[in-house]
């Protein structure tokens, strides 16, 4: 079986996704077709034996569709970028002349009944200046109409052909009355102008909205990509002669081979994957691994595409470029985990599909019956149309969205940006809590823990450290310099400064010889360290990175750094656990520097060493035992996992790429909102369920009405008139459920807030 990603342009609304999808899923040798509308992509295995990729973008063509074979591109510029753009402004002018044109015709069709004055030349010509508005409104809207026209002829019905049945029924029904009101003024009609108007003018609103959130997934990955430098120094054998042998060009990283020479100075992005042939640096991987405290790296070490060298200069044997490299195994997970469609899309398709041709069904079944039972062709047409319109699915498509708004904007008050309605569909459903460690349970940056006196004062320790360090760029430098300032230390100056790589540091203060690193440096040096074992022993358990300062031969002091947790983390953390949720710990750091931390905060689970590409792993292992899991990070090195993840939740602090894999975004980042995030959901998914009753309540009662059911026994006909209101109230009564949601209030927002 084989595996393809290919780019579709021109679609238009979800029953594009629909059509494209069962369309291919008939072909044999098609395994699997699933059509992702938000990044315009189509994910496909199939059976090369069988059908060839050829032939499935043929099938895609001729259905009236754009396709393309999906690269990663270094500037990441889309096929149809351009379009969706022009997508956008396109339904933006649709519907703001469907709004304009709108207004007039309601504002006659209902001014009559509450009053409002109407001039006599409107209200003698009402009807063919309804029919004049109307009119425009159906041209706006034309796209509606003929997506939902062409899904009918093809046998795909859907919401879009729904519509397109209502509102042109409603429409040309008017029309026709309006026909028969020219040759005799005696009849007397209601007309639908203004519901075929509004029908319109609100899913015009709907396809706008749809259009600017369209491809925002597709945005991750192009910042992912985006990781990578454009250009990178190469070296290349120089035969003039010069004394290192080598020469310097730029070149661009796509053409980049292995086994090439890169020089990465200060400050630089590391261009590819490779092997450190010669010198030694720091190199800051937290934004790919995760790992808290920025990587010593010397000769023979592994380096990855796109961290960032801190300090000295490297020169790099690239290993891996292209597809191997683990930045493009990150976006290809990426990418995979964004493909899958959640439950809840795959569930409103599925109702979609019985309910619409149900009402199309139940619409001309009562047209042929009423005409068999001998009742005239206006009659039986009036019962058709009365069934369209009150099945018209208006109440039904403001169930959800209404609910979703209001429960956005009440998480937004409290600083929680939600950015799908599957965030709140899953975040009620969670049971396992996954935050990433480094900055998002943990600051994110060493900071000096302890300060342990053994032959000078903790101020003396701390003058001469940060004296020697400020000599340094090493970040474990950077901790103790910050920590001597935020004290108001004034330096010693330094003289015969060194940095001795991988160990520490030395100098001179006042003619006295100074060291500060590690115990293996004290040994090189013949420093006996017997006596402050047991402290190094502890403060190392506690999974702190210690360093010794001696003064000549006698040790003076140990200073502890390490990586400490959020405020609010660990009542974070129990908050959630009394929510009825496990909470654990993933990490690609070290397993005795994970366990510390999941000690303090009480955490259930502890996933440590995992590197970025094996996270997305661990948590698909957690669905398939069948938990709904969240994941909470910050970092690039968090993004499969986010994205792989029931629900993605990003801190606000994070990486622009985490921010846009997350679907939920804590702007304060105050791990306590994840909490409230879950209370939120719960309660919009309560409201929407309430929505969708009333949606449906309203077509229950309604359409046999409509259909004449009643008619033989009570005399009961409910006529479009009645039908249109009923609507219009099943629509009134869903906001107006929605805005009660103002009334929110969580009993533990004190403590959030």
């Amino acid at each position: 079986m084989e595996k393809t990603i290919l780019k579709i342009g021109g679609m238009h609304c979800s029953s594009c996704v629909a059509l494209i999808e069962n369309t291919l899923k008939k072909e044999s040798g098609v395994k699997s077709a699933n059509v992702n509308f938000a990044t315009e992509k189509l994910y496909l295995e199939f059976d090369e034996r069988k059908i060839s990729l050829q032939k499935v973008k043929d099938i895609i063509e001729k259905l009236g569709y754009r396709v393309s074979e999906e690269s990663l591109v270094e500037d990441f510029e889309t096929p149809f970028e351009k379009e969706r753009k022009e997508d956008i402004n396109e339904w933006k002018r649709r519907f703001i002349f469907s709004l304009l044109f709108s207004l007039p015709i309601v504002y006659l069709a209902m001014g009559e009944m509450i009053g409002a004055p109407i001039p006599s030349l409107f209200h003698n010509y009402s009807h063919f200046l309804q029919l004049f508005f109307a009119s425009a409104v159906v041209v706006a809207s034309f796209k509606i109409w003929r997506n939902g026209f062409r899904n009918l002829i093809l046998f795909s019905p859907n919401m879009d052909s729904l519509i397109f049945l209502g509102t042109a029924a409603a429409y040309f029904y008017s029309l026709i009355v309006v026909g028969i009101m020219l040759f005799s003024n005696e009849v007397k009609a209601h007309l639908y102008f203004e519901a075929a108007a509004l029908i319109l003018l609100f899913i015009s609103l709907g396809k706008y909205l749809e259009a600017i959130t369209k491809g925002k997934t597709s945005e991750a990955i192009k910042k992912l990509i985006e990781l990578q430098p454009k250009e990178a120094t190469v070296l290349i054998s120089d035969s003039t002669g010069r004394e290192n042998g080598y020469k310097e060009i730029k070149v661009k990283v796509s053409q980049i081979k292995v086994g090439d020479i890169v020089l990465v100075k200060p400050g630089e992005k590391i261009p590819l994957d490779g092997l450190v042939i010669d010198g030694y640096s720091a190199v800051d991987q937290k934004m790919i691994t995760g790992e808290s405290i920025p990587v010593e790296k010397k000769v023979g070490d592994e380096v990855i595409g796109g961290t960032i060298n801190k300090t000295g200069i490297l020169k790099i044997k690239i290993t891996r470029v292209g597809k191997d490299t683990v930045l493009a195994q990150i976006i290809k997970i990426v990418e995979e985990a964004m493909g899958s469609k959640p439950p809840i899309q795959q569930l409103v398709d599925k109702v979609s599909f019985y309910f619409v041709p149900t009402v199309i069904f139940i619409a001309i079944f009562s047209l042929l019956v009423w005409l068999f039972l001998g009742k005239p062709l206006s009659f039986a047409l009036l019962v058709f149309v009365s069934v369209l319109i009150i099945a018209c699915p208006c109440a039904l498509g403001l169930a959800t969205p209404t609910a979703i708004m209001m429960g956005t904007s009440l998480a937004a008050r409290n600083g929680i940006l939600i950015k799908s309605g599957k965030a709140i569909e899953f975040a009620r459903k969670v049971n396992v809590v996954i935050f990433d460690k480094t900055g998002t349970l943990t600051k994110g940056e060493p900071t000096v823990t302890d300060i342990v006196e053994i032959g000078a004062s903790r101020l003396e320790i701390l003058k001469m450290a940060g004296s020697l360090e400020t000599n340094s760029e090493h970040p474990l430098a950077e901790a103790i310099v910050k920590k001597a300032k935020e004290e108001n230390v004034k330096f010693f100056e330094v003289k015969n400064f060194q940095t001795i790589p991988g160990k520490g540091v030395r100098g001179e203060i006042n003619g006295q010889k100074l060291l500060l690193g590690t115990k293996r440096l004290l040994i090189e040096n013949q420093i006996d360290t017997l006596n402050i074992e047991k402290e190094l022993i502890s403060l190392e358990n506690q999974g702190k990175t210690t360093m010794i300062l001696v003064q000549e031969k006698a040790i003076l002091g140990i200073i502890a750094v390490a990586d400490t947790e959020k405020e609010y983390a660990k009542e974070a953390v129990e908050i959630l656990q009394r929510m009825g949720k496990k909470v654990g710990i993933i990490t690609g750091d070290n397993k005795r520097v994970a366990n510390v931390i999941a000690k303090k905060l009480g955490v259930d689970m502890v996933l440590a060493e995992v590197l970025p590409q094996e996270k997305a792993k661990e948590i698909k292992k957690l669905q398939s035992e069948g938990n709904i899991v969240a994941m909470v990070g910050d970092g690039i090195n968090d993004a499969p996992a986010l994205a792989q993840s029931n629900l993605g939740i990003a801190m606000g602090s994070g990486t622009d790429i985490a921010m846009e894999t997350g679907e939920i975004i804590l702007m304060k980042n105050d791990l306590r909102d994840v909490a409230l995030a879950f209370d939120v959901s719960k309660y919009t998914i309560r409201k929407i369920k309430q929505n969708l009753f009333w949606a449906f309540f309203y077509n229950v009662i309604s359409i046999p009405v409509a259909a004449g059911v009643f008619y033989p026994f009570f005399g009961v006909l409910l006529n479009p008139a009645i039908a249109a209101a009923a609507m219009a109230f099943s629509s009134v009564s869903v906001v107006s459920n929605a805005l009660l949601m103002k009334r929110y209030h969580p009993m533990f927002l004190e403590t959030v807030t």
